[in-house]
């Protein structure tokens, strides 16, 4: 089986893992980036600082969390990632739920123009 990586605007994802009801990524973020503002109808996710600083976006409220320290988000609840840094941020992302396709993302806001699923 050959596991997904994929370019983003703001950096990029790799699949490390995958089996039934769940999918584990390495997330890297370049400095000054964030992802979509987006939800998952069928996902929650365990966010895991490697290295950098995240700032974590969950339902409008805001934490910032260095290596070593992890954010969770439930399933349907809004949410992003931002490196506000000067280095890159590397996350490990825990997937769980009983479907973890790219097509379950639905964004509500968007630095890069994108709509849902892309």
């Amino acid at each position: 089986m050959t596991l997904l990586s994929e370019d983003r605007p703001w950096g990029s994802w790799h699949v490390l893992a995958e089996g039934d009801g769940y999918k584990v990524k390495r997330i890297e973020v370049n400095p000054h980036s964030r992802l979509s503002y987006q939800t998952h109808a069928h996902r929650a996710e365990h966010w895991v600082v490697v290295t950098g600083k995240a700032t974590c976006v969950i339902d409008g409220e805001t934490t910032i969390v260095g290596p070593g320290g992890c954010a969770d988000v439930a399933i349907g609840q809004a949410h992003r990632i931002i490196n506000d840094q000067d280095e890159d941020l590397v996350i490990v992302e825990i997937q769980r739920g009983d479907y973890t396709g790219e097509d379950d993302i639905v964004r509500l806001e968007d630095d890069y123009g994108r709509n849902s699923a892309q």
